[in-house]
């Protein structure tokens, strides 16, 4: 009995310390009175409350799609070598696979007033507040620690200062984004549970996530936030005229708050021009977003205080830790497949998420980060075409997401893991094939005279852009659900498959932030070797997902519209 015993609180503490790891779907296995499920929420809610109570997640992913567009290319302004770019985002996987865990396991055990999630939520969505305002002023600051008094449109060089200051702020950003969104997803399950279910509860989530993610992106295609009263130039695409009624939204939400920032003198300075100025303003704006939305969650997630006797306060997050790796030599021979597969799928995607709008303002547009004059002008109106480009995939993906179940039912989840990574290769490939035709094949003496994007090439890169939306649908959400149905086949438990399925995901993400600079600089043919690297790695999965992987059938119930480690 005791042994019985002592196993069950190792699985127990397995499990808290994983749950908030996960990317595409929640377990929220509930009980009564032990802390681990119904006890941190009060009655059951309205479908209209459970809706706004989950808005921190549209506001915090608002925020991550400007990181995710604008953060790259701006890094480079700064001084960072496009080498080097890369290793500004490993703070992502180390954040995903440490920070989360021991949020998790922490928010399950917390006693205080607010509730269980809700003090992590608040202090997360602080320090995000802040890192994004560190970043958007890391210029401003940089000139005040001794980076060059010359102004910011005739100065080409490295500013190191602001380069500190802005991966100081980018750190903590990355890190504070993870310590809200596990408590966030596990506050929604608790809420959701019982009355409506996990299964809604996470569509909420989703659906709030996809809605962030489409007006960051927007907001990101936008050059003319330190200005006032016309729609940005993006909203001529056909595109976004046809979404308008739905995009209206935005310039509601933002047209007082962009006012208010043009009056305010300091937004363009000698150290910041026009591009930083839009940053300022679009990361000003996420602030304002993210305190209205923190707020309502807030107010209306009505959490109850845990009881202090109901925690079980053994072991402690490093033995979780302990716990989990020690776990590996007991899953069974498919998840050891599956997590291959896992692997090698998130090696294949890695360069798209990290250079994606670099691609577009360097090979398309054929600007320079740190050109003078009108290099650096085409630059920066790419990497505002690249954002474009990810709102068509954001659509793509959320559409995508409701036929992937049938397809699975259908052709079974390896052929549609395979078809999507074999997608993937097409589309990287064309992307290689697109940049070299596009800059005459790096030749210098040919690259000097480009100026300004080929119309053709602009549209195509626009089309893969979406297109690539479809494989990042399956990426969300198959691999998740293959994995715990071997999990559910073989007796192994969903949190133990969370965790294991994040190392996957995790240590090829590591891999490329440590490698594609090097790489990139080393072929000196801008993004085209991390895309080459992208395009095999997807085709070796399309081959390992039908050979290695079993014959399931079933898919997550909910998909992840835009997150990511």
């Amino acid at each position: 009995m005791n042994g019985d015993g002592s196993k069950e609180d190792a699985n127990r503490r397995l499990e808290w310390a994983t749950l908030n790891m996960e990317r595409a779907v929640v377990v929220s296995e509930t009980t009564k009175g032990d802390g681990n499920g119904n006890a941190g929420r009060k009655a059951p809610i309205s479908i209209v409350r459970l809706f706004l109570a989950c808005m921190v997640s549209g506001g915090i992913q608002y925020g991550w799609a400007l990181q995710l567009s604008l953060l790259s290319p701006y890094s480079q302004t700064l001084g960072i070598s496009h080498s080097y770019v890369s290793l500004t985002w490993i703070c992502g996987p180390i954040a995903g696979f440490v920070v989360q865990p021991i949020v998790g396991y922490y928010s399950d055990r917390c006693t205080s007033k607010m509730g269980r999630r809700r003090p992590f939520i608040l202090a997360g969505c602080i320090i995000i507040c802040l890192s994004v305002l560190v970043i958007g002023f890391s210029a401003d600051i940089g000139r005040r620690l001794g980076d060059t008094k010359e102004h910011c449109s005739t100065f080409t060089g490295s500013r190191w200062s602001a380069a500190a200051v802005y991966i100081v702020g980018f750190w903590f950003l990355d890190f504070a984004n993870n310590t809200v969104q596990g408590p966030a997803r596990a506050m929604m399950a608790d809420l959701a549970a019982g009355q409506h279910g996990p299964n809604v509860g996470q569509a909420i989530f989703s659906l709030w996530m996809a809605l962030g993610s489409v007006l960051g992106y927007l907001s990101g295609a936008n050059a003319k936030w330190h200005e006032y009263g016309s729609l940005p130039r993006s909203h001529s695409s056909p595109f976004v005229l046809l979404c308008f009624p739905f995009l209206s939204f935005a310039e509601s939400c933002c047209w007082l708050i962009r006012i208010s920032i043009s009056w305010l003198p300091w937004l363009k300075t000698a150290a910041c021009c026009d591009a930083c100025a839009n940053l300022k303003g679009a990361f000003l704006t996420a602030v304002v977003l993210i305190i209205i939305s923190m707020s309502v969650t807030l107010w209306l997630a009505g959490e109850e205080r845990l009881d202090k006797e109901s925690v079980d306060t053994s072991g402690g997050a490093c033995s979780a830790f302990m716990d989990l790796f020690k776990s590996l030599k007991n899953l069974p021979p498919a998840m050891f497949s599956v997590l291959a597969v896992t692997a090698v799928t998130w090696l294949s995607w890695f360069p798209f998420f990290q250079y994606n709008t670099d691609w577009m303002g360097r090979e398309i547009f054929h600007g320079e980060p740190q050109g003078s004059g009108s290099k650096a002008d085409l630059y920066e109106a790419g990497v505002r075409e690249g954002a474009i480009g990810l709102l068509f995939c954001s659509v793509a993906l959320g559409v995508t997401s409701f036929f992937i179940p049938r397809l699975c039912r259908k052709l079974t989840s390896r052929v549609v893991w395979s078809v999507s990574s074999l997608m993937v290769f097409v589309l990287m490939t064309a992307m290689v094939v697109l940049g070299m035709v596009s800059m005459k094949g790096y030749r210098p003496s040919l690259a000097a005279s480009l100026s300004g994007p080929d119309h053709s090439f602009k549209g195509g890169a626009l089309a893969i852009f979406a297109l690539i939306g479809i494989p990042q649908a399956v990426l969300y959400s198959v691999p998740w659900a293959v994995a715990s149905e071997v999990a559910t086949e073989d007796g192994g438990g969903q949190g133990l498959t969370i965790g294991v399925l994040n190392i996957a995901i995790v240590l090829p993400q590591l891999v490329i932030a440590l490698g594609a600079g090097p790489i990139d600089g080393a072929f000196n043919k801008g993004n085209t070797p991390a895309f080459g690297i992208g395009a095999a790695f997807a085709l070796i999965c399309a081959v390992l997902a039908l050979i290695l992987l079993p014959k399931t059938r079933g898919v997550s119930n909910a998909t992840v519209m835009a997150g990511g480690h």
